[in-house]
């Protein structure tokens, strides 16, 4: 049995919907890729976390299909689970900042993965949008208020892996506020909320809520230690 902290990662304002997030203290019980990627597809989560080092700040990210270098929901849940001010991932060092009940995190735009940034003309478009077909990982997006930095989103990864819709993407929203050059607030998904902007030297920030769903267990697909 593998324990894991089940969180909801970029909460709407009343504490509401979130991003479910995977996250495995215990690094050290799964060294092996294989069976982290066989926990992650078990799980069922759009990311699953493992923790190598809790003090440094070490984590390993991976999707029900593939390890990711690095991912927005994942560090911002990790961040405030470990109360680290910093995380290393496999793409590079991430900053970590708390403020007002928020947990930011900062990243280089280049470590995001590929995302099809598609902006639609009005919050309804994009409300009424139908899941795609498996193939382009798609961020549709529309301004709700331009001048105000509101936009309504929706992600839809495209792997073909159960995640038809992504109810929270911190990646996808770094992204597009290195596009636009400005701070954000997005609504994403049923009611999910992430906060982003510009940072010297290229970084970008993106923050939100996380809630704690408590501590779950689970039966590792292919057993502990397979290669």
């Amino acid at each position: 049995m593998v324990g894991y902290e089940l969180l909801r990662v970029f909460c709407g304002p009343d504490g509401g919907y979130g991003n479910e997030l995977g996250v495995v203290r215990e690094g050290a019980l799964l060294p092996a890729r294989a069976d982290r990627q066989a926990l992650a597809r078990e799980l069922g989560y759009s990311e699953t976390v493992f923790v190598d080092d809790p003090v440094s700040g070490e984590i390993d990210i991976y999707t029900p299909t593939l390890r990711l270098p690095f991912a927005g929901h994942p560090c911002v849940g990790a961040a405030w689970l470990l109360g680290v001010d910093r995380l290393v991932t496999a793409a590079g060092v991430v900053g970590v900042r708390r403020e007002g009940g928020l947990t930011r995190i900062e990243a280089r735009p280049e470590w995001a993965p590929g995302r099809t940034l598609r902006q639609y003309g009005s919050a309804a478009e994009v409300d009424a949008l139908e899941v795609p077909p498996p193939g382009e990982w798609i961020y549709a997006w529309a301004w709700q208020d331009e001048e105000a930095g509101t936009v309504r989103a929706r992600a839809f990864p495209g792997r073909g892996d159960g995640i038809d819709e992504d109810e929270a993407t911190g990646a996808a929203a770094l992204l597009l506020t290195a596009r636009l050059g400005r701070e954000l607030t997005i609504t994403q998904g049923r009611g999910s909320q992430l906060l982003t902007g510009p940072r010297p030297g290229g970084l970008i920030e993106v923050g939100g809520r996380v809630v704690s769903q408590g501590r779950r267990g689970s039966q590792v697909a292919g057993g502990v230690g397979s290669a």
